[in-house]
């Protein structure tokens, strides 16, 4: 009784390196394709709705991150560099969610 995935692996069933090769080289990265249309590239610098809902998802997000670092301050525990940490993220992520409400992608790239 038992799975294939928890016996051991035979060493005859390991796949080799073709012949003439010493090392394996990964795949070059290919470049990023540009959108099809310009109609299409202004759809997602101007989506409001998509910005809306992923900015206000973040400040919650955020806030919520914040909120469970302060609760054992208010109990009068010592704040430790761990509960620092998670309160600087949590202000981090609510910053980031006020960034993408506030639209700096459609500012910072010009279309056309």
């Amino acid at each position: 009784m038992g799975s294939s995935v928890s016996q051991l692996f035979e060493p005859g069933k390991v796949a080799a390196l073709p012949e003439g090769t010493t090392s394996a080289k990964p795949a070059p990265l290919s470049a990023p394709e540009a959108p099809t249309s310009p109609a299409q590239a202004r759809f997602f610098t101007t989506c409001w709705s998509c910005r809306v809902l992923s900015g206000s998802g973040l400040i919650g997000a955020g806030g919520y991150v914040y909120w469970v670092a302060r609760k054992p301050l208010k109990l009068g525990y010592p704040p430790s560099p761990g509960t620092i940490t998670q309160m600087v993220i949590g202000i981090s992520i609510a910053c980031w969610g006020v960034v993408i409400l506030s639209d700096p992608k459609g500012k910072a790239f010009r279309v056309g």
